[in-house]
């Protein structure tokens, strides 16, 4: 039997390393393109022919004509926010409602979870996560604890459904001493107006939709959202998003089976940024991360909040791969470092006893990075259309980090469009 294949996408940093643009490109090898977890949290940018795009909770492989797009159930939805970012992309030409799916397991995010959110971390002070405020927390907390509601609930008595939720939850905001519920009647009229708007599109069991995809033959891609990093359980915890971000996330998000995973891209950026809280070995105080800041436009899709910039850090990169099974690395914005005399690589921790190490510790919160300098290219390669116009120096960097990843970069992206990206024959 001809089954289809599975091929997962997914961040191997802190997030923010560009999968919205290199799903954009490998869209044209698949017949579906999948989200399996998040939510409104994570932005991916893509810019073609002149245009910017900002994606939230749409899979980025709606900008390939015909090609159906899922919304897995590992996914978590706010109505009213999806309505907006989806009548966007209608407005500008892109028809959705015969090609978006969603799955009726994914579960909704209420406008109490936003409250929700605000208020516990209030309640937290200094020791905040730093999240968006967008109540994924919240809704993920719901769905744990067997309290969530469903996109599935939409179909049938949904009202009396979601009265109860949102009873419970201002429950618990009154036990928590929280007032502020300034323009919730404004909010939930809005989230209401999603609903009805979401009933308008293709709700399905999206597990079974998938598998007999692949039973027919077809090639599925699952793009992930947000970094390895901030996986809930391999990341730098609790300073982490809620839900697995890591390719197993695939298998729960979306009900394939381990043994359906192909390739797994995994995507970096040439150095390191983090948004909020948490802590970041290779961060940088300085000029250069305000110049790799400014060069590299490092500031939240979603937020606009300013990335923290520091060096490449492949101690953690080396982890990712291992935790991902990652098959194909692809780098992204080598164009940012053009003008740099010297880059820094972190290739080890030393650690509070002196001692050092090349595998990820527990706690990564006061390690010290031990650096590889080398050369930079100095050289404008946003022009590039071919790796054999790359400057020697910067075919030695490559050459570098393959040896020490272990694993091949097969993509490098020298620029924000779609055309700025150069596969590599090798």
């Amino acid at each position: 039997m001809n089954t289809g294949k599975v091929d997962v996408l997914l961040g191997l940093q802190w997030g923010d390393e560009g999968k919205g643009k290199v799903v954009d490109v490998l869209t044209p090898h698949y017949d579906v393109v999948a989200r399996f977890q998040g939510g409104p949290n994570a932005g991916h940018t893509l810019e073609f022919e002149g245009q910017k795009y900002v994606l939230r909770s749409i899979p980025s492989g709606i900008f390939q004509g015909g090609k159906i797009n899922i919304v897995g159930n590992g996914v978590v939805l706010a109505p009213d926010l999806f309505m907006e970012e989806a009548k966007e992309l209608e407005k500008s030409g892109h028809e959705l409602k015969s090609r978006l799916h969603i799955s009726k397991k994914a579960h909704l995010i209420m406008p109490t979870h936003r409250i929700l959110d605000r208020a516990y971390e209030a309640a937290k002070g200094k020791n905040k996560v730093g999240t968006t405020g967008k109540g994924i927390g919240p809704a993920y907390t719901d769905k744990v604890s067997r309290n969530g509601l469903r996109v599935g609930d939409i179909l049938d008595g949904f009202e009396a459904k979601y009265e109860a939720h949102k009873n419970r939850h201002l429950h618990i905001l009154k036990a928590l001493g929280w007032t502020d519920f300034s323009d919730f009647d404004a909010v939930e009229k809005k989230w209401m107006e999603g609903i009805a708007y979401l009933r308008q599109f293709k709700i399905v069991d999206s597990e079974h939709e998938i598998n007999n995809i692949l039973r027919s033959g077809k090639n599925i891609l699952c793009e992930g959202a947000q970094g390895t990093m901030l996986d809930v359980d391999f990341g730098s915890y609790p300073f982490v998003t809620s839900s697995n971000t890591i390719c197993a996330g695939a298998c729960t998000g979306l009900g394939v089976g381990p043994n359906k995973i192909g390739e797994v891209y995994g995507i970096m950026k040439a150095y390191c940024t983090r948004v909020g809280s948490g802590p970041f070995p290779t961060e940088l105080f300085d000029e250069t991360g305000n110049t790799i800041r400014k060069i590299g436009h490092e500031y939240g899709a979603v937020t606009g909040r300013e990335r923290r910039c520091g060096w490449i850090d492949l101690v953690q990169l080396k982890y990712s791969i291992m935790i991902d099974g990652v098959t194909q690395l692809i780098m992204m914005k080598s164009d940012v470092l053009d003008g740099f005399e010297t880059i820094k690589a972190c290739v080890a921790y030393k650690l509070k006893d002196g001692s050092e190490t090349t595998e990820l510790p527990y706690e990564i919160d006061d390690v010290t990075p031990v650096y590889k300098e080398l050369p930079g290219w100095k050289e404008d390669m946003t022009k590039f259309t071919s790796e054999n116009q790359f400057p020697k120096t910067f075919k030695d960097y490559i050459k570098f980090l393959e040896d020490f990843l272990e694993t091949p970069i097969k993509v490098i992206s020298i620029g924000p469009d779609r055309e700025q990206t150069i596969i590599r024959n090798k």
